[in-house]
């Protein structure tokens, strides 16, 4: 009898089932039938076990059944195992999920005290979800996009918020997976620049027990319960997920767009030690989460932490990242909490930890996008720089040197190091530029919107007293805080916001655009908007701002594209840059100790870029040329007032806070 590969698989006359529980006496496979409310439950003893996996073949099961399991064995929650056969668990390796979470008390495994307490008696079927069997995978054999990491340019996006109010799309799939996939959804992208596309979380989710105690729900979708299963919620017709997901991703293939996976094998749906048993804690907790006595070691900041020095999740993780890329031909994956898996046993961080060499070694993995989010809980958590060679890293560290100088703070050599690649965090490790993901916002702070409209976040929505989010936002409001009416206020905002954009998309590295940032989205100031499914965190496409930024994000897309300079393969050497000072000279050593700069030019191949963030000052330009004006971030769509060439050495006024490309003509040689 096969032990592998774990989950429900379908065979001739039945399906196999194999589920990992070395702690289990006894494992049940149940199998339900019936309506909410009225359901049937048949269970089936798996009698064989090895290597600590419980395996068997039923008889006259087919595909669409609806089943899971019930582990007997020890509750000891002090040392960690919480057997409790009242709770029907969650395949963890199942393709396909059907319900929710409808009573707490039902799904929580113990009564009274979750560590000396008694296990609850309270039978969860019919309150928690199920996993259902799906027909036998068909590898994915059409070609993908395969686009080079230097050419790149990302979007992160949400699946719903992106789509749900987007007038081109049919009232039908907005806020779906065919929402995303739809015509006028991928020609915005393409206008745009993006060649990849990043998904919050797509995995099945389930709300955790503190979002369930207050009728909340984990919008942005970290909180796993199915890390094989495409969320259902993202399907335009219900029971439809798998079919539907392999559509929008074939669509985006079709139109060149590659699809990465924000992915959370660093924590569960679960909470910590009195959240719920809806799977992992049930099945083998000490296999699954690390643990400290019983209790949770939380490095995630989440309640609970999976152990990524398990052999039992690390098969997990590798088979379930696997799955999607042999299933739906996903090119590649963003790690969520990614320091978490370099700490087996929630220990000292290792960059060759078992977790990450599985999945950098994987055959099928290391043809993959793999990103790296360097940061966990714990005090020495943010490791940017710190993974190996097949990663590329968030660079939170770009985020804040462009945010620090735009409002005028910071250095220009941190800057400097940062629109270069950062070489300084890189080059060591035997990486290339495109290994920094340069970024400016993301989904998890302010919108760029905000960015230059709040000083304080505002995140009384979300029900924490305005305690949960970040206070580091380096934002500016340019003396108003929120929205105002004053034009003047609001045209430096947007004149802020193309200088960041600018910056981003002409800098070395992979740039990556917060989708709806484009159109000039606001959530209010609200800076961790994680729990609110609502106008808050939608993408509105109808607001009378939301095209002002396109032209602009397209034409400096356009523009790096056109040119390798500026998405360049390799660090740069001495002698490819010249770092320029506005006053007609190169920087000098003392220029780059003087905190009070707040001008930086930068030569390189056929492109002078010239930032400055402080009031409108005088700028001679270096000799050579003549020099042509290309983007000015002062102008609506970056388009300058006048393309007339500028001979070398000339004076420019740079505008209060603006960002200057020429072109550099240089003559043919001889």
């Amino acid at each position: 009898m096969p032990v592998f590969p774990l989950g429900a698989h379908v065979e001739r006359d039945g399906v196999r089932f194999a589920v990992a529980s070395a702690s289990a006496e006894a494992v049940e496979v149940c199998l339900v039938d019936g309506a909410p409310g009225a359901l049937t439950e048949r269970r089936v003893a798996l009698t064989e076990r090895t290597f600590g996996v419980w395996h068997g073949h039923v008889p006259g099961v087919a595909i669409g059944q609806r089943y899971g399991y019930r582990v007997h064995g020890p509750y000891r929650p002090w040392e960690g195992p919480r057997a409790n056969p009242a709770k029907i668990l969650v395949d963890p390796y199942a393709r396909q999920l059907a319900g929710a979470v409808t009573n707490l008390q039902a799904a929580r495994g113990w009564e009274i005290d979750p560590m000396t307490g008694p296990p609850s008696t309270v039978d969860s079927l019919g309150h928690v979800p199920l996993s259902v069997v799906t027909a036998p995978p068909e590898p994915v054999t059409r070609p993908r996009p395969d686009v080079p990491w230097s050419e790149t340019v990302i979007a992160e996006v949400h699946v719903r918020g992106y789509t749900l109010q987007h007038p081109e799309v049919p009232p039908a799939l907005r806020g779906t997976y065919l929402g995303l996939a739809h015509p006028a959804v991928v020609a915005h992208l393409h206008r745009l620049g993006v060649t990849a596309v990043e998904l919050l979380p797509v995995t099945a989710k389930a709300d955790e027990p503190a979002l369930l105690e207050r009728g909340r729900t984990n919008y942005w979708g970290y909180s796993t319960l199915g890390f094989f299963a495409p969320h259902p919620g993202y399907a335009s017709v219900p029971g439809a997920e798998l079919e539907e997901f392999a559509a929008m991703v074939d669509a985006l293939h079709a139109s060149g767009i590659e699809v990465i996976l924000d992915v959370v094998p660093n924590h569960t749906c679960e909470g910590g030690v009195g959240g719920t048993t809806l799977s992992f804690r049930g099945l083998d907790a000490p296999a699954y989460y690390s643990l400290h006595g019983g209790w949770d070691a939380d490095i995630t900041g989440t309640g609970n932490t999976l152990d990524p020095g398990s052999p039992t999740v690390v098969r997990l993780v590798c088979d379930a990242l696997r799955s999607w890329v042999t299933m739906y031909g996903v090119d590649g994956f963003r790690v969520d909490l990614a320091s978490v898996l370099g700490r087996p046993h929630s220990g000292p961080f290792d960059p060759t930890a078992s977790m990450l060499t599985a999945i950098a070694t994987d055959p099928v993995l290391s043809q993959c996008k793999l990103i790296a989010e360097p940061w966990d809980a714990t005090g020495e958590g943010y490791r940017v720089g710190g993974f190996g060679v097949a990663w590329s890293e968030w660079n939170g560290r770009y985020r804040d040197a462009v945010r620090d100088f735009w409002r005028g703070r910071g250095t220009v050599g941190e800057l400097a190091s940062r629109l270069t690649g950062s070489e300084d965090l890189y080059r060591l490790s035997g990486r290339r530029p495109w290994a920094s993901i340069n970024f400016v916002t993301a989904h998890d702070g302010f919108t760029l919107r905000d960015l230059v409209s709040y000083e304080r976040k505002h995140n009384e929505a979300n029900g924490e007293d305005n305690r949960d989010g970040t206070d580091d936002n380096r934002s500016q409001n340019f003396g108003v805080e929120g929205e105002t009416s004053s034009p003047v206020v609001r045209a430096r905002r947007l004149a802020a916001a193309r200088a960041m954009l600018g910056t981003l998309l002409l800098s070395t590295g992979t740039p990556m655009l917060l989708g709806g940032d484009e159109l000039w989205r606001t959530q209010g100031g609200n800076n961790n908007a994680y729990c609110l499914d609502d106008p808050t965190s939608w993408v509105d496409w109808s607001l009378p701002e939301a095209a002002c930024l396109i032209p602009f994000v397209a034409r400096l897309a356009e523009i790096r594209r056109s040119s390798p300079t500026l998405y360049r393969d390799h660090f740069l050497r001495e002698g490819d840059v010249t770092w320029w000072h506005p006053s007609g000279r190169p920087m000098d050593t003392a220029d780059w100790h003087d905190h009070n700069a707040r001008s930086l030019g930068l030569l390189v191949g056929e492109w002078l870029l010239l930032l400055h963030a402080g009031d409108a000052a005088p700028c001679v330009l270096p000799p050579g040329g003549p020099f042509t004006p290309v983007v000015d971030s002062t102008c609506a769509d970056g388009t300058p007032a006048s393309a007339r060439t500028v001979p070398g050495t000339s004076t420019l006024t740079m505008p209060t806070g603006s960002l200057l490309l020429l072109r550099r003509d240089v003559p043919p040689a001889g």
